[in-house]
Order: structure tokens, then sequence, then C-alpha cells
């Protein structure tokens, strides 16, 4: 399974992998009990392929922190997401060292070894084998258009650390009714 087909939903705790569309949503799949559930496109998803960390130099893809993980456990589970923050920093500072500490949160370490721990329970870190067909993909393919996608489809770069402020105000749509006389 490649980490782009494994998407992340603001608000909703866990991985889920698309299995379908409706209507007017995306169906979805939790890793964690297999139940399903539509997300509509006013939801924020991100495909966790799009998400990279702060080093204190430059960012690196969610995908090489998993693997790093791997490589500390040994392709084991890692340590409890709900273990005190003084053990979750030390064990990050282990497995990533250069991380950068002002923008990556412990919640965002939390997010992230919770997520290993449910891919690695689901058997879907294949991350090697992942690495070696998108260098595949790349030779033959250009990369897709995301323009034509609807908004649900679209996943942005997310990036653990502050939440950047909102560049404009949101906007509201007003509706106009006609009233029609009887005589």
């Amino acid at each position: 399974m490649k980490l782009s087909e494994i998407i992340n939903i603001s608000g909703v705790s866990g991985l889920f992998k698309t299995v379908g569309n409706s209507k007017n949503s995306i169906i979805v799949e939790s890793l964690a009990d297999k139940k399903r559930m539509p997300v509509y496109s006013t939801q924020k998803v991100n495909s966790l392929e799009n998400i990279s960390v702060y080093l204190t130099d430059k960012e690196i893809p969610l995908s090489d922190v998993f693997r790093k993980i791997m490589e500390k456990e040994k392709k084991g589970p890692a340590i409890d997401h709900k273990s005190e923050d003084a053990v979750l920093v030390k064990y990050f500072t282990e497995v990533l060292p250069d991380y950068d500490k002002t923008r990556v949160h412990i919640s965002d370490i939390r997010k992230m070894i919770m997520w290993y721990n449910i891919l690695h329970k689901a058997e879907m870190l294949d991350i090697e084998e992942e690495k070696k067909a998108e260098g595949e993909e790349a030779k033959e393919t250009l990369p897709a258009d995301n323009s034509n996608k609807p908004q649900h489809q679209q996943h942005s770069q997310q990036q653990f650390g502050p939440k950047k402020p909102r560049t404009h105000a949101p906007t509201t749509q007003k509706q106009t009714v006609r009233k029609t006389g009887v005589a």
C-alpha cells in the first residue's frame, strides 16, 4: 500500500483509505476498525504522502520518518503514543535528532507515532517497496494536473508545526428570493 492512498481527516482520529465515491462525498474505511464513513468536500483531507516534518535546516517527508522509526524498532511497533511527553520527546529525538523543536510540537510527535503504529498493525509499512515503485512510475508518467479534481480529492501539503494565519476573510453568499403573487 502506498502512503498516497492513506489519508488523514482533520478532526477525526486515525487513518483512512478511500474505497469509493458517492454523489457529494468520498467513502473512506478506517484502518483500525474497518468502519466506513463519508467524507464531504468541506472537510480537510491530507494524504500522508504530502505531509512533511520540519528539521532545523530543511523538511523531510513523513515516509522517511516512518522508515527511521522502522529501522530503530527493527520493523516492530513503536512506543505507545499515549506515553508521557518527556518519554515521547526522548524517543523522537533518538529517531530524528535534528527535528526542529520549536516548530514540531508534542501533539505532532504523538500523531506521527500513532500513525506509524496504525500502519504497522495493518501491515501497510512497505515503504521500501513503495520507494522503488515510485522511482519506476516517475520514469513512465508525468505529474497529474490536480486543477480539475474536486476539492476533497486535492491534497494540500501539510507540515507539522505552527499553523499559518488566514490571508483573507471568509466569504458569504447571499440568497435572493423572488416573490410571486397570485391575483
